[in-house]
């Protein structure tokens, strides 16, 4: 029998699970505290007419696919700030407009069938070493980020109203927060794929949402959550032949329903 740890494309699919459960389970924190949920959901979504962009130009769609998910955010972000229309119709509509761009350039694209089904539902057992390096460069990046704004975020996560009072420049902040989210959701496509990976950013903060009140416990929570789901289900689904984004994501639910069963056993939550 192979020895599936010592297979070079599994090692490399372990590594990068790895870092985008990291990444991932960090944000995720910060998308359940700030209620943000929805709008991880259009940027996903909305990062496809990026990708398929990429696949129409016959450039890395990565980069056209974080160009024009930092966009779509931006926008998101600048619509919410005119007071005018309420935030989940705007991401309603960017979701839409980048949905239909997606489908309009595949159309042009002859050559797409195989790549975009990777695109929206996974296969990180298929990564190569570019892409390896590239979600390494991107979650350095962000860590570093995260690491620098640590405290205002916090901050704002709790108190919007009291973080302006106190001159925490919260347009910036917001707007930064939205750049990071389009940029790791872009890099988890390779996990889990567009469809999947709002389920990437929400269900490891959701876990540590159940099970703890403090902001670094619940960084914790969900980053192990993530992890642990990741390279389980990597291994799970190299053994069964599942598709492994599906599979990531059914034990990060199934985690999620044994944390709300424990919450629910435990008059208070832990930490």
């Amino acid at each position: 029998m192979i020895d599936l740890w010592h297979l070079d494309f599994f090692q490399r699919a372990l590594l990068a699970g790895a870092l985008l459960s990291l990444i991932g389970g960090l944000l995720s924190v910060f998308v359940i505290l700030r209620r943000m949920a929805f709008i991880g959901v259009g940027i996903s979504h909305s990062a496809f007419g990026g990708v398929a962009l990429g696949f129409l130009l016959g450039v890395d769609p990565l980069w056209t696919g974080v160009g024009f998910a930092v966009l779509v955010a931006l926008l998101i972000e600048w619509v919410r700030s005119q007071g005018r229309l309420e935030e989940d119709a705007a991401i309603g509509i960017f979701f839409a407009a980048a949905m239909a761009l997606g489908v309009i350039f595949l159309h042009f694209s002859p050559t797409y069938n195989v790549e975009v089904f990777g695109v929206l539902f996974g296969n990180i057992l298929a990564i190569g070493q570019v892409q390896l390096i590239q979600i390494l460069i991107i979650t350095l990046a962000v860590l570093a980020t995260m690491a620098v704004i640590f405290k205002e975020l916090v901050f704002l996560s709790f108190d919007e109203e009291m973080a302006w009072v106190s001159g925490v420049p919260v347009e910036a902040l917001r707007c930064l927060f939205l750049v990071i989210m389009a940029l790791v959701i872009i890099v988890s496509i390779y996990l889990v794929g567009i469809i999947l990976v709002s389920a990437l950013m929400v269900i490891p903060g959701a876990i540590a949402r159940q099970l703890t009140q403090k902001v670094r416990t619940m960084m914790v929570v969900a980053m192990a959550s993530a992890l642990g789901s990741t390279l389980g289900g990597l291994y799970f689904s190299y053994q069964v032949d599942w598709p492994s984004g599906a599979t990531v994501v059914l034990l990060l639910s199934l985690l999620f329903m044994i944390s709300t069963l424990v919450r629910r056993s435990r008059p208070r939550p832990l930490g």
